[in-house]
């Protein structure tokens, strides 16, 4: 009898992993669903494992609501990172933390991710589980570096970007900082959920691994150590797991020293499952506080401009290719949740509509994640910065809360996102 019900059991946990969600592929440079083409209109929801948690930060009646909403409006691709690095207290990074010491675990966080794709699959979302951070916000590179003996990390906001930037550009030649990172890897791909019983790796929720969020090089001399670091952990993830794709989370060729070819190089790689990008008007200078309205035209001219040169390479190699973070400042530079949003929803519109053309005229483009979801946070008035206790908005730590933030009372915006939900997913 015992041998029946473990029996039962194990097909139970099976038909859960490979049921009514199948895994997302790719087929002729497009996504799929089983045998029908998924397309779709995503958001950015980094915080998504913490809220899932039952510990610091924490709030599961919340990531209830969050997910209902985001999918009554038609949002069911989150991507989401897996979980910070380092000590929590460090000025501009998220808390808590995941990786509190190399391969040592806060298990309230892991708790929080496995609740998390459980609630997701109940509602047939998919997955973007980002794996490591360029930037500081999150621990990445510089954490993996100090964990390495590379020294104390800078933070920028209290040493400056240029130490910052010159402290990082040592990863891609770091051997023991990488080594680091690929038993993180291990560990992660390795997790069975404790709600479900599903491994990570037979869970159709999970939509893709990505290698990291916003990966560069730093420095040209780097470029050529960068892509074979991409190369070999893409090959690392594929062999650990065969059922989930494979991304970067490049921004294209801005995060990669402006160099076009290297991304190529990079996305040619046969592990390599589709293609990133990322665009954001503020910080590339295309437009800023005062110029939000005038030189909006510019921001939408120039963002065509990077959609095309990267599907041209998309085309090439017959890959889906994802916009998967782009923002753009409420008006007059507001970090109020319901403040006029009119040249976002302009710039969301055009954003949208010109990938809706893409697919339309049966282009590489597959998807896109604006940044990022705010849903129902409400930012603190008493100060811009993330603070512990305060809600978690899309905004991390080390960025004013609430600048690219999408919150559900945001009407017009969110018009705007529902109108392409139901036009770009088929």
């Amino acid at each position: 009898m015992k041998r029946v019900l473990s029996i039962i059991c194990l097909f139970c946990i099976v038909c859960f992993c490979n049921g009514s969600n199948p895994f997302v592929s790719v087929k002729n440079g497009k996504f799929y669903i089983g045998d029908k083409p998924y397309s779709y209109v995503g958001t950015n929801f980094w915080y998504g494992a913490i809220l899932g948690s039952q510990g610091e930060g924490g709030d599961r009646t919340r990531l209830i609501h969050e997910l209902d909403f985001m999918k009554k409006n038609g949002i069911n691709n989150l991507r989401i990172l897996v979980g910070g690095d380092g000590a929590d207290g460090i000025a501009s990074r998220i808390q808590p933390t995941l990786q509190k010491e190399p391969g040592v675990y806060n298990d309230e966080i892991l708790d929080g991710l496995d609740f998390l794709l459980k609630e997701m699959s109940k509602r047939k979302m998919y997955a973007v589980l980002y794996l490591n951070n360029s930037w500081e916000w999150s621990g990445g590179y510089s954490q993996y570096l100090e964990w390495a003996g590379a020294g104390k990390a800078p933070i920028p906001s209290v040493d400056g970007w240029n130490s910052f930037t010159t402290y990082v550009q040592k990863y891609a030649q770091n051997e023991k900082a990488k080594a680091l990172f690929s038993n993180y890897i291990n560990d992660m791909l390795e997790r069975t959920n404790r709600y479900t019983g599903c491994k990570y790796t037979d869970d159709p929720t999970i939509m893709s691994w990505q290698i990291g969020n916003e990966p560069r090089a730093f420095s040209d001399a780097n470029k050529e150590a960068f892509a074979e670091w991409m190369s070999d952990i893409a090959t690392q993830i594929k062999s650990l797991d065969k059922n989930h794709l494979v991304s970067t989370g490049s921004e294209g060729k801005a995060g990669c020293e402006g160099d076009l070819s290297l991304y190529e190089t990079i996305h040619s790689d046969a592990n390599i499952d589709y293609m990133t990008i990322h665009i954001w008007p503020k910080n590339w200078g295309w437009v800023n506080e005062e110029t939000l309205t005038t030189n909006l035209q510019t921001a939408i001219t120039n963002t065509k401009a990077y959609i095309d040169e990267h599907t041209v390479i998309a085309q090439k190699y017959n890959k889906p290719i994802v916009l998967e973070e782009f923002g753009f400042p409420r008006d007059g530079l507001s970090f109020v949740p319901g403040s006029p949003t009119k040249s976002r929803d302009s710039y969301y519109e055009a954003v949208f509509s010109y990938i809706h053309e893409n697919m339309e005229n049966n282009g590489r483009f597959a998807g896109c994640n604006f940044w990022s979801w705010g849903g129902f946070a409400k930012p603190v008035a008493d100060h811009i910065f993330w603070k512990p206790g305060d809600d978690y908005t899309g905004d991390p730590a080390q960025e004013e809360q609430g600048l690219n933030s999408v919150f559900s009372q945001d009407n017009s915006t969110m018009k705007v996102i529902k109108k392409y939900t139901k036009l770009l997913k088929k």
